[in-house]
């Protein structure tokens, strides 16, 4: 950034958290990048395609996101936490739950997004991904499980949406937890 220019929140920009990694980063301007682009006519906006565009320009490179996160932090007073690194996938017997705890987290937040957005249901995935904190690998999974059963779509705007048999499956699950927690409830304590 130049001396002279206004400071501009990158992170903030390509919505992503300040600690993410860089494939984070490329994903985040991957999907911008597409949605402003000039040739994209319903939501072209050559100026966000070519601040996007910085941004991730600076945010790939390790030695100039470091020379920015300088600027960040003077500009900001806090310093942007550190990129987290990957962890190996590794298979135990919790990871079957850990998944469908995902699977579940994954289903909330498009219902919810549904519910509070009809005309626009679709959620960018590295959105959700961020929100979850998984890897790319394993949010591949989630999604390609989800899709296969019909619980989720990619919209036309390469989005995340829930689909009825979604939905469906969301209220079930909350039926039963309902129960569950009646029957908790109408137990006699223990003497």
């Amino acid at each position: 950034m130049e001396d002279d220019e206004e400071f501009i929140d990158f992170y903030a920009l390509l919505q992503i958290d300040a600690s993410c990694d860089r494939s984070m980063v490329e994903k985040a301007y991957r999907h911008l990048a597409q949605l402003y682009h000039p040739d994209h006519t319903e939501t072209a906006d050559v100026d966000k395609f070519q601040d996007v565009t910085r941004a991730y320009k600076i945010l790939k490179d390790a030695k100039r996101r470091a020379e920015y996160d300088r600027l960040y932090e003077a500009e900001l007073g806090q310093k942007p936490a550190a990129a987290k690194p990957r962890d190996d996938i590794i298979i135990d017997g919790s990871s079957a739950i850990e998944d469908a705890e995902a699977h579940e987290k994954i289903l909330l937040a498009l219902y919810k997004r549904r519910r509070e957005r009809a005309d626009q249901p679709g959620v960018m995935p590295y959105r959700i991904q961020s929100e979850i904190g998984c890897s790319d690998d394993s949010f591949e999974f989630h999604t390609w499980y989800l899709k296969s059963k019909g619980f989720i779509q990619i919209t036309q705007q390469s989005e995340l949406a829930i689909t009825i048999e979604g939905v469906d499956h969301v209220i079930s699950q909350s039926r039963a937890e309902k129960e569950k927690l009646l029957l908790e409830q109408s137990k006699p304590e223990a003497e």
